[in-house]
């Protein structure tokens, strides 16, 4: 399950800010995460919680947002949100799209406290 080494990631990322910033906890941690990014939301959530004890984020709120696959049409220059993982203009039906997100995870927000 790569979810572990995702938190081990994550964990690490917040480790680092609390240090820059001088905090001594992490109270939130807030993450992105695309449809097609190949992270579980469940799985990550459960990794996070597992592995948290005992670091900077032990008793954090954690919380996902997740990204539906946002395109832009090449053809029709139309920027959409996919309802289905279908990669393919709703506007246009053209197959002609880049996908401006969706496909990444992101730390987007952290709440830490100073000592």
């Amino acid at each position: 399950m790569h979810e572990y080494s995702i938190v081990q990631s994550l964990i690490e990322s917040c480790e680092e800010h609390a240090k820059k910033y001088a905090a001594s906890k992490i109270t939130k941690v807030v993450v992105k995460i695309g449809v097609m990014s190949g992270v579980e939301p469940y799985l990550l959530e459960e990794a996070f919680n597992a592995f948290k004890e005992g670091t900077i984020c032990d008793g954090c709120e954690f919380y996902m947002n997740i990204q539906k696959l946002k395109i832009e049409c090449s053809s029709c220059q139309k920027i959409s949100e996919l309802e289905k993982n279908e990669y393919l203009c709703p506007a246009c039906q053209s197959v002609d799209i880049k996908v401006i997100d969706g496909e990444d995870m992101f730390l987007m927000q952290l709440e830490m406290e100073q000592t």
